[in-house]
């Protein structure tokens, strides 16, 4: 089964006081480019999670974006600072002894003062909080691989009709050579009726610049070749897996073997014939920048 490059996968799990939400997007791209959007206060996760997308993802724009909360367990430990609480008490109780001042210390007044606390961020278990990421990852992949392997089939169903009409034409191409061929030999004999008038027209001449023709427009080894790529495009079909790269490499030998058609002989229906495989080849190689 092939897979389209383009795809979209999400999924939200709750593991050890955590909330974790990943999105994994992508778009069609020459290689794969990984972006990894996490928090930085997860960034130690980054590679390990960018390692999980490049086991499942071979082509294509990747993005991954995380959302984490933190539920009923702190990110940080907040405590108070003692000794310097202890200053300002001390402080403001001279303040009422030796001045008179009214004493209205309270605690929200206090908690106003700069560095009554402490805040530190709580010790993480790294790994563990990279186990919980990367398993809500694949959660994600494969919600997002099922999208792709669903787009992926649509295009294999299409591209597998191309090649039907592709192989089609090509076997009009080989019934018109024949036909080509007789209709130059008639047309050349004709034309020496006319000069010689009414002199007997030597018959080897004519076989002889008929073969001469012939080798000339024979596209007999092309058709073959065009068969035989069109072989190999079904068999990649079958073999699935990443074969976007194979297949634009095999295009471009199945357009070259479509020129050298068109390029032999001069006949109209055979050159029209010639148009729409190329049409149909055109078709095939827009579709393949979809294929991962």
């Amino acid at each position: 089964m092939i897979k389209s490059m383009t795809g979209y996968g999400r999924a939200v799990e709750t593991r050890n006081g955590r909330e974790i939400s990943v999105e994994i997007r992508s778009v069609n791209n020459r290689y794969l480019d990984c972006n990894i959007k996490l928090p930085r206060l997860y960034s130690f996760a980054e590679e390990a999670v960018k390692q999980a997308v490049k086991s499942s993802i071979s082509r294509g724009k990747v993005d991954v974006f995380f959302s984490i909360t933190n539920c009923g367990t702190s990110a940080v430990e907040i405590s108070l600072n003692r000794p310097v609480l202890e200053g300002y008490l001390a402080a403001m109780r001279t303040i009422v002894t030796d001045y008179g001042v009214t004493d209205d210390i309270s605690v929200s007044s206090l908690a106003k003062l700069p560095d009554l606390f402490l805040v530190e961020k709580a010790d993480t278990d790294e790994e563990q909080v990279t186990e919980d990421l990367i398993a809500v990852v694949q959660e994600a992949l494969a919600a997002f691989d099922a999208m792709r392997t669903r787009e992926g089939a649509a295009l294999e169903a299409d591209l597998r009709s191309r090649a039907g009409t592709i192989l089609s034409l090509t076997e009009q191409v080989e019934a018109r050579s024949p036909v080509t061929l007789a209709e130059y030999r008639a047309r050349l004999t004709a034309k020496m009726q006319e000069v010689l008038e009414n002199q007997n027209i030597d018959e080897s001449r004519i076989l002889a610049e008929a073969a001469l023709y012939a080798d000339k427009i024979a596209v007999d080894e092309e058709t073959v070749r065009l068969r035989s790529h069109l072989s190999q495009l079904e068999n990649m079909l079958v073999g699935g897996g990443a074969i976007g790269r194979k297949l634009d490499f095999l295009l471009q030998e199945m357009n070259r073997e479509a020129n050298t058609i068109g390029s032999k002989g001069n006949d109209l229906e055979q050159a029209r014939t010639v148009v729409e495989i190329k049409a149909e080849l055109e078709k095939i190689r827009e579709q393949t920048q979809n294929i991962e």
